[in-house]
């Protein structure tokens, strides 16, 4: 990742979890704007921690699972409440554990073609297109 950390950014890492040709989304179930819209599962970079303990720590906590932070995979850059962020995507391919919704009312495995069928958060798109390419 270039200039990372840019102090003038805020971070977010963010898992692309496949297992059997099929990506895993959840549903965001926590009271705010995003509430009802499917996401890749991870969660806001804290103060110390690179992108991978980060993931590490969010899949933990969102999913209960032991995750193998793979290799990068894209970055997705947004602009929200007047800053900016860099959602930092890295495949997951293996994992330790069974997944239990933490912070999600719903999960889906889905193949590339079927993660249309589902409704995003804005930052989640540009994930979505390189995958179905």
């Amino acid at each position: 990742m270039q200039n990372y950390p840019d102090p003038n950014k805020k971070y977010i890492a963010a898992a692309v979890i496949e297992k059997n040709g099929k990506f895993l989304i959840a549903q965001r179930a926590k009271q705010d704007a995003l509430c009802g819209l499917w996401e890749f599962p991870g969660g806001k970079v804290e103060e110390g921690e690179t992108l991978e303990e980060c993931l590490y720590r969010e899949l933990y906590e969102e999913l209960s699972i032991k995750a193998v932070v793979g290799d990068y995979f894209c970055t997705s850059t947004f602009i929200h409440k007047d800053l900016v962020y860099d959602m930092c995507v890295f495949k997951v391919h293996f994992y330790d554990g069974d997944i239990k919704l933490n912070e999600h009312s719903a999960m889906a495995w889905v193949t590339a073609q079927e993660l249309s069928l589902y409704v995003y958060p804005e930052p989640d798109l540009p994930i979505i297109k390189l995958l179905q390419k």
